[in-house]
């Protein structure tokens, strides 16, 4: 049984690579030119809860400790 020769993969020459960019490039202009949808706004962040009144706004967790360790010089 004999078989079939492979295809050659086409090589990836400087002017495929400048042509592929250039078209990237065109598609992009095009895109950011053409009317379209426009994102939905980003939902408002909730209101941070107000500090305590007797303090305690700042906890020492296990996350700050380890930013202290690593921060050390």
């Amino acid at each position: 049984m004999s078989q079939s020769p492979t295809p050659e993969r086409p090589t990836l020459t400087r002017r495929r690579m400048f042509a592929g960019v250039g078209t990237a490039g065109a598609l992009a202009a095009v895109a950011a030119v053409l009317p379209g949808q426009h994102p939905a706004p980003a939902p408002v962040a909730a209101l941070p809860k107000p500090a305590p009144d007797t303090g305690g706004g700042y906890q020492l967790t296990e996350h700050v400790r380890r930013y202290y360790q690593t921060a050390k010089v």
